[in-house]
């Protein structure tokens, strides 16, 4: 079989590229998988506002903080869904199980660099100023889940892969096993039920990471099975090797997506510590709204992915319309999704702030609520327009054009932060005006990024550095 024969075995029939059936295959259970990723993080802030409102604090600063250590090398290890999806939409399906093997290989690198990073976060938690009453066990929390990130790692690289061939179905399944066993070892070990220790805080720890290496074992197991390998030569040792060439591609392309990643992830962190550093109250505000605006935002992510995969395989196949076409779909479907946020947002902000409301009268959340209510009522604002922030940045990456997406958002970011700061510790404006300052900003990226995709630099760009994807 040529080269263009296998690229248009891979493809549905011209007609059928890029629309809404197509991507609905690939998102949906993308965004399913990153919804039961989010329950993952939100049963633990539901579970640790029982015992008083600086857990749940706690939780989302600790568990941010890992993220943010490790986000440069998951974000470097992205690019190899678009990678994978290049190569199958090149027709050149072998080189796919390859792309995996060095993506594990950074994985194992990467995972020193991110235990040495840990002092960083120490001293970013010292100098934000902290309530010691949630320091203590935001460090617990933290420390449990640095030392089990290589977890993280090996099942991100296996989710690239599949979301590259456009397999998402198995990601999702292994995201709500996940889910599943962190729901259940949560309510064990938190609260010590049924006999077992009550760990607090580490015991949330503790199960995020079971329920991480459940869905690791999950995506192994279907690595392994036959029809992928009878497709992509899987268990073949030619795809175990060391690949220079590939880790080269991965950390060229890849390195903006995970500086990217990275500065995003650093600046939402000190945007959380901003407010944190306000006093409990504030913190908590903060933290409810920002939990819920996790259960609105990250399902887009699943979408972004399928998007990159789909652009991706259409740009390797140098078919553009279909490319385009993929992204109107994109925004048309998040949009449907969206619109059940926007109606909770703003019919029922009270209800949603009452969620995380402790079992014991706590002072904190009682002077946190209005302003919790304030700022998920404010959020609808921004909703709808994230997805096409997700959908065009997804599209850029696809086709490789990541760098640029790196500036623009990391500069956006940045910018969001010395705002709020301003706002916040400068002129001292209060939370209310800081959060109407971090919402009105919210609608630059969307416009820059949809700008730079309909400029159409960014596949004249692929077509004259990519057209022989590794």
């Amino acid at each position: 079989m040529s080269t263009n024969e296998a690229a248009h075995s891979e493809l549905l029939p011209p007609k059928q590229r890029g629309s809404m059936r197509e991507l609905a295959m690939v998102a949906l259970p993308m965004v399913l998988s990153m919804s039961f990723d989010t329950i993952m993080t939100f049963v633990d802030r539901f579970f640790l506002s029982r015992l008083g409102s600086e857990y749940m604090n706690a939780a989302l600063a600790g568990g941010n903080s890992q993220m943010v250590l490790m986000t440069f090398f998951t974000g470097l290890m992205s690019y190899s869904t678009a990678l994978v999806a290049q190569n199958l939409g090149a027709g050149k399906r072998d080189r796919c199980a390859s792309v995996l093997t060095q993506t594990l290989i950074l994985g194992v690198f990467s995972y020193p660099l991110i235990l040495f990073l840990r002092p960083a976060a120490y001293l970013l938690f010292d100098i934000s100023g902290i309530d010691s009453r949630q320091l203590a066990p935001q460090i617990a929390y933290f420390d449990i889940l640095i030392y089990g990130s290589i977890i993280t790692l090996f099942r991100h690289s296996l989710g690239c892969f599949f979301s590259g061939i456009g397999e998402t179905r198995i990601v999702m399944v292994a995201s709500f096993a996940g889910m599943f066993v962190n729901v259940i070892l949560n309510y064990l070990l938190i609260f010590g039920n049924f006999g077992f220790p009550a760990l607090g805080i580490e015991g949330a720890a503790i199960g995020t990471l079971a329920g991480g290496f459940a869905a690791l074992l999950i995506l192994v197991f279907r690595y392994l099975c036959r029809d992928i390998h009878e497709r992509f030569q899987t268990k073949s040792l030619k795809n175990w090797h060391l690949r220079l060439d590939v880790i080269k591609t991965l950390v060229r392309k890849g390195s903006s997506s995970g500086m990217e990643m990275v500065l995003n992830m650093f600046a939402f962190q000190c945007m959380i510590l901003l407010f944190h550093g306000q006093g409990l109250s504030v913190a908590t505000a903060a933290t409810i709204m920002f939990s819920w605006d996790m259960v609105a935002y990250v399902p887009l992510i699943g979408l972004e992915i399928a998007v990159m995969s789909l652009v991706g395989r259409y740009a390797g196949a140098k078919d553009r319309y279909s490319a385009n076409r993929t992204t109107r779909s994109a925004i048309k479907l998040g949009w449907i999704f969206s619109v059940c946020a926007l109606v909770a947002f703003v019919g029922f902000p009270g209800v949603l702030a009452d969620v995380f409301k402790p079992d014991t009268p706590d002072l904190f959340f009682g002077e946190a609520r209005p302003l919790a209510v304030f700022m998920i009522r404010l959020a609808a604002v921004y909703v709808m327009i994230n997805t096409v922030m997700v959908v065009f940045a997804g599209a850029l990456r696809g086709v490789g054009d990541t760098f640029w997406v790196m500036i623009a958002m990391a500069t956006i970011s940045w910018f969001s932060v010395f705002s709020l700061w301003l706002s916040l510790y400068v002129f001292d404006l209060g939370a209310k005006a800081g959060w109407c300052v971090l919402v009105g900003l919210t609608f630059l990226a969307p416009i820059v990024l949809f700008r730079r995709w309909h400029s159409g630099k960014s596949f004249v760009l692929f077509e004259k550095t990519e057209t022989q994807p590794h």
